[in-house]
């Protein structure tokens, strides 16, 4: 009786702790669900690439990159480069996930994103069962919002003006800010921080069609830099 009560309060907890998340995502589903339809897709088509994809960027980046005309080759290439952050989030996870049975380790990396992996920082995240309910429930209530976000943006995409012109799109940095700010607790992290921050820009101005991985690699290595020259001193010291 009191494993069940624990299991149900992770639940709700994991739905709550989300909910934030869930709802700061809204601007950025409608964006990817009115942009799907008025690139061409069918309501069926827009829907499956939130219910099978789930991923923001990569489904806006693949939209786009269809829609153009590109080649297979071309969206395979790019939608693996903007998704192989999630590569590391897994090797990150990897010790707390690896003795867990499989079913846990397929439903949890299905729904692994950025907002998920924001929540996985506690040193014994996906620990124990409760804690895998916590995380089933986080991911799973956030990949119900996307979907939702996106039928929203769907409807709205198929009859009302093209959405883009909106400025939607700021929602996905708005996301990422409030999902890398908590994460900055070394010297290491702000100097990768800022150099991400700084290069990215340079990059766009430039346009270099390469420039987001070059400025995540640079941003990477004078993050290294720092941490083994401060002795990974933190922010406040």
């Amino acid at each position: 009786m009191r494993s069940n009560r624990a299991l149900k309060i992770a639940t709700v907890r994991g739905v709550l702790d989300m909910l934030p998340l869930s709802l700061a995502v809204l601007p950025w589903g409608i964006l990817f669900g009115s942009l799907a339809v008025q690139r061409g897709f069918s309501w069926l088509e827009a829907q499956l690439f939130s219910g099978i994809i789930f991923g923001g960027a990569v489904q806006i980046v693949t939209v786009e990159l269809i829609a153009d005309n590109s080649s297979l080759l071309t969206v395979l290439f790019t939608a693996f480069i903007v998704s192989s952050r999630h590569f590391l989030y897994g090797l990150s996870l990897r010790e707390r996930l690896s003795p867990q049975p499989l079913r846990w380790r397929l439903s949890l990396g299905f729904l692994l994103t950025d907002e998920l992996f924001a929540l996985s920082g506690h040193r014994r995240a996906y620990i124990g069962k409760v804690r895998l309910c916590y995380g089933l429930a986080a991911g799973g209530s956030f990949y119900l919002a996307w979907n939702l976000w996106t039928f929203v943006g769907i409807v709205a995409g198929a009859s009302l003006p093209d959405l883009t012109d909106l400025g939607l799109d700021f929602a996905i940095a708005a996301t990422f800010i409030a999902l890398v700010v908590p994460g900055v607790k070394s010297l290491a992290t702000l100097a990768a921080v800022l150099t991400a921050a700084a290069a990215s820009v340079f990059f766009t101005l430039w346009h270099f069609e390469l420039g987001l991985i070059c400025a995540a690699l640079l941003a990477m290595t004078v993050g290294y830099a720092v941490h083994k020259l401060s002795g990974n001193v933190g922010v406040g010291a």
